[in-house]
């Protein structure tokens, strides 16, 4: 048996409070998570689009990078040399999506890097953290403290009411815009707040020591507004807002070219900007930049009622034996009453309306290739 297999489940500070609510628990990244509440994933889901739900999002890894020099610009070069993304330009209380590559240009993992000032705060995946924070000692330990935020829980807030939900404890917030981030006292509790998420809706993620998270969850959910929501309605919302889950839409074959996140390299950091390159995978991701990739990260809605799943292999016709790609997410879309699903195809085949066949329990059935995202996103610009 491998040791995995028999490691017990690690416990977000809000496992307590799970239970309490009736959640159902699964394990998901090493964690007992709540995958469902006694409201049901289909509720859960369309309460958030209509108006908040709150995410118990404490398995992901928070991280503190701060340069030796105290310049906060050095922390944002040092690690510049890890990702595409324009990391120095990010002003004090914003924040940037990236991605850790490697040499081959796949991706090692997404991430958000906020500047808090005078360091970088940084949020990674939960299945990566122990591994993204290996990467970082490996490269930056003569440049950089790294510190590891392992007493502190992290939930998510998101929906058109996150913010007058959260404006009771925190009048602040109102001010802010999509991707500001920073420190915030949040019901006389300091905590760092972003106004950011993973559903395409408004909404915040708050940092909070682990010993008050309790108490801010629970001043949160007694607003008749705001309902706890588990890891089943997260994905589909994430879905229907055509955003990647690491290790399923993008993975380390997979570069931002192929994944569809040109928008997230910036021109600096792209063939004749001042900053070019000097990232693992460097020359391969550029050379995608111009010339293009063979394949391409795309939207898909099934025909008919039933879902495509992830892992079901894609076809040009109802009859080639040759696949072509693979679905990577799919499921029904509640808000759309529909399914939808992300894969990927060859690049020749990737413009919207094209129609490809998914292969399902033995039958061959259509797709059309869509933009994303399915659901309209409603940032605060």
């Amino acid at each position: 048996m491998l040791a995995h297999e028999t490691s017990p489940l690690k416990q977000t500070p809000l496992h307590a409070l799970h239970l309490a609510r009736g959640a159902k628990m699964v394990p998901f990244a090493g964690y007992d998570m709540p995958v469902q509440y006694t409201a049901g994933v289909l509720r859960e889901h369309l309460h958030t689009r209509k108006d908040a739900g709150l995410f118990d999002v404490s398995h992901m890894g928070q991280l503190v990078l701060k340069a030796k020099s105290g310049k906060v610009g050095d922390a944002a070069l040092a690690l510049e040399k890890l990702v595409p993304q324009d990391i120095a330009g990010i002003a004090p209380g914003r924040q940037r999506y990236a991605q850790f590559t490697n040499d081959d240009g796949g991706l090692l993992d997404d991430l958000m890097v906020a500047n808090f000032g005078d360091h970088l705060f940084l949020v990674v995946n939960a299945a990566c953290k122990a591994e993204d924070e290996a990467h970082l000692r490996a490269h930056l330990s003569d440049t950089c403290e790294i510190v590891s935020l392992a007493d502190r829980a992290l939930i998510a807030l998101q929906g058109p009411k996150a913010e007058s939900a959260l404006a009771k404890l925190c009048a602040d917030v109102s001010s802010m815009k999509f991707m500001d981030a920073g420190p915030r006292r949040v019901a006389d509790i300091d905590c760092f707040v972003s106004r950011s998420g993973y559903t395409g809706e408004d909404g915040f993620e708050i940092s909070v020591p682990a010993d008050k998270a309790e108490a801010l969850v629970t001043a949160l959910l007694d607003n008749p507004d705001v309902l706890p929501i588990g890891l089943g309605a997260r994905d589909s919302l994430r879905l229907e807002a055509g955003l990647c889950l690491y290790g399923h839409d993008v993975d380390t074959t997979t570069t931002p070219v192929e994944g569809a996140l040109e928008w997230s390299v910036q021109k600096v950091r792209r063939s004749g900007g001042v900053r070019a390159g000097g990232f693992p995978g460097a020359d391969k991701i550029l050379a995608q930049f111009a010339d293009g990739a063979a394949r391409r990260r795309v939207g898909l809605k099934p025909d008919g009622r039933a879902p495509v799943r992830e892992g079901a292999a894609l076809f040009a016709d109802a009859t080639s034996s040759e696949q072509i790609g693979k679905v990577t997410s799919g499921g029904f879309g509640p808000s759309l009453n529909a399914p939808v699903a992300m894969g990927y195809l060859p690049t020749a085949l990737s413009a919207v309306g094209t129609t490809v066949f998914a292969e399902v329990r033995g039958q061959r059935l259509p797709l059309k290739v869509a933009a994303t995202p399915f659901v309209p996103n409603t940032y605060k610009r």
